[in-house]
């Protein structure tokens, strides 16, 4: 399996689509954080063909990050366990 298609997994685990829209809103109890940079815990990922954005609220504005899919080098997710 190609890297792109591994961290496209590891995406669509922290994420359900949201209705109407190519985007995906992370799902409850599940945080984010790509290549040890910040942890997103409510935020909207738009899978790209050439990038992945991240659109977070954050002090009454949007802000859009965006991931060139060769420059990712680590996904990590973090929930908590189920019993």
């Amino acid at each position: 399996m190609a890297i792109k298609e591994t961290w496209e997994k590891a995406l669509e685990y922290a994420t359900s689509p949201q209705h109407g829209t190519l985007s995906r809103k992370q799902r409850s109890g599940v945080k984010l954080q790509i290549n040890e940079g910040p942890i997103f815990e409510s935020a909207v990922i738009f899978l790209g063909s050439d990038f992945v954005r991240v659109t977070e609220s954050r002090e009454g504005e949007s802000v859009n990050t965006y991931y060139d899919w060769m420059g990712i080098s680590s996904i990590r997710t973090f929930s908590k366990p189920t019993s």
